[in-house]
């Protein structure tokens, strides 16, 4: 019901143009505008509206989609953009993305993201990192609170641990051009993954949930994969807190099998905490089909349970993490020479993979098959979410490439999905997961008026991601112009020099906001 007001909107809109007379019911602003994208084929998952319209721009909000010419319309300096032929529709939002770099945004950007949040590991001092990069972001960005992280510094001293990190060195970490890298290098953290946080620490935790949320935390990130010390009980009261909060958990399941999405569904249910489960292809491998019948069956049952896919093959991660414990082999269903070492390229053996692991790094892991990953696109409920790693030249592909891959490959070429339905998965349903804990978000994932100006402007018959495991980071192509609040972040298929609209995306228990945000 609280999004009552623009779904109104959306609807008066439709109706004009039924009626051909778009100023009809004076919902449509008459100009001028900043910014007319003029002739287009407009596409709005909300409302279902795939036809030509020209949309007006002003003060960063859409003001005008409508039949007739706008183009007359426009403020002195103003901007009309010929998109005939091409695809407008809302900017791409981005739940789960680890690469916050100026350069990782590009790559990002140019694959049509607007919005792209840390979700899924979350940071431990939110508020520093959302100001540092005040003025600074091409996109929009966020993150949640880590509970990966904040759990360590929850736990008293522990014989044989290392000092955990000062607050000058959580900051630090959170103004870093990548601060997933430089947490993972934080001092004391690392030997207490594998430690159980004692009950009477549980208290403290919450406390630090609490400030994290209080500094604008998008809800709690749990990928507790990588900290096997957490036991089913303090999984489970984080559930407990977030319920009571109704702040939803975005969380890497404990391992890669059905009974760790039981675990987490469970604790959902029995708490009432809104679940995200993130890259349900990567932590379902062959038993996909299986863990989407239990998703669906949760979700027909009233759970506030959502998920998400990558459109690649392969994973992600550090070499030293849990996942590469002994045994991998048998539970990946793979081998060495299915291990990729992101530095280089080069494929592992046995003594490579040895020697890395000691060293620490990162992998891209060749383990799902390709049907698999098409079951996710085609699955009306999985969004699409990129998993994008912290910049690096031979980075997973998935860090420039998501989008524009599922456009060019699920839905051009293989057609496993309809165009209006891979674009609600890249944006109104991701708007709408987060829409109870980040209201600013109602504003987007729509192309409609009083929608946010967050817009891609794409060739559907050329639009294809263009990095691959083997050449590394490449710029999708086919995206011609990005919109970011009506600024322009991309025009004619480049980047727009010193273009920096992103605000930050803070949650709803945040005390202190800028106006604009």
């Amino acid at each position: 019901m609280k999004s009552l007001p623009l779904r109104l909107l959306a609807v008066l809109t439709a109706s004009m143009s039924l009626w051909g007379c778009t100023e009809k019911f004076g919902t449509v602003d008459t100009g001028p505008f900043d910014t007319v994208i003029a002739g287009g084929r407009v596409i709005d998952p909300e409302t279902g509206l795939d036809a030509i319209r020209d949309v007006g721009i002003r003060d960063g909000r859409i003001v005008a989609v409508s039949e007739t010419s706008l183009g007359e319309k426009l403020k002195e300096g103003g901007v009309r953009v010929n998109a005939e032929g091409l695809v407008v529709a809302p900017g791409f939002i981005d739940l789960h993305a680890h690469g916050m770099s100026a350069k990782a945004f590009d790559f990002r950007v140019m694959d049509g993201v607007t919005t792209a949040l840390e979700l899924e590991l979350g940071y431990p001092r939110v508020n520093e990192f959302l100001e540092s990069r005040r003025g600074k972001s091409r996109i929009n960005f966020g993150a949640s609170v880590s509970h990966n992280v904040l759990r360590g510094l929850a736990m008293p001293s522990v014989e044989g641990a290392g000092q955990l990190p000062s607050e000058a060195e959580l900051v630090m970490a959170m103004q870093a051009p990548e601060p997933l890298s430089a947490t993972h290098s934080l001092p004391g953290l690392e030997e207490r993954k594998s430690l159980s946080l004692p009950q009477d620490s549980y208290e403290s935790l919450y406390g630090m949930f609490d400030r994290g949320l209080r500094e604008g935390g998008i809800g709690i990130g749990m990928a507790h994969q990588y900290y096997p010390g957490a036991s089913r009980l303090e999984i489970y009261r984080v559930f407990q807190f977030a319920g009571k909060k109704d702040v939803p958990i975005f969380t890497h399941v404990r391992e890669m099998d059905i009974g760790a999405m039981q675990e987490v569904i469970a604790d959902a249910a029995s708490t009432g905490a809104p679940l995200h489960i993130v890259h349900v292809n990567s932590m379902s491998l062959g038993q996909l089909p299986e863990v989407l019948e239990l998703i669906a069956g949760a979700r027909e049952r009233g759970l506030d349970i959502t998920t998400e896919a990558y459109p690649y093959t392969a994973a992600s991660t550090h070499i030293e993490s849990t996942i590469l414990d002994e045994g991998w082999q048998e539970i990946l269903g793979i081998s060495y020479g299915d291990v990729q070492w992101q530095d280089t390229g080069e494929r592992l053996t046995k003594e490579t993979f040895d020697r890395y692991r000691k060293q620490g790094g990162v992998v891209i892991l060749h383990m799902m098959k390709e049907e698999m990953i098409e079951l996710a696109m085609a699955t009306p409920f999985v969004m699409v979410a990129s998993d994008a790693m912290p910049y690096a030249e031979g980075a997973h592909p998935r860090s420039a490439g998501t989008f524009c891959r599922v456009l060019g490959r699920y839905v051009r070429e293989r057609e496993a999905l309809s165009l209006m339905t891979a674009l609600g998965k890249m944006s109104l349903m991701p708007a709408d997961r987060l829409a109870e804990i980040a209201p600013t978000m109602k504003n987007k994932g729509r192309l409609q008026v009083g929608a946010d100006a967050d817009i891609v402007v794409f060739d559907p018959e050329t639009v294809a991601d263009q990095a691959t495991f083997d050449s590394g980071l490449k710029f999708s192509t086919g995206m011609h112009h990005v919109l970011v609040s009506g600024e322009f972040v991309v025009r004619d298929e480049e980047i727009v020099p010193d273009s920096y609209p992103g605000i930050p995306i803070r949650g709803r228990f945040a005390e202190t906001a800028s106006p604009s945000e």
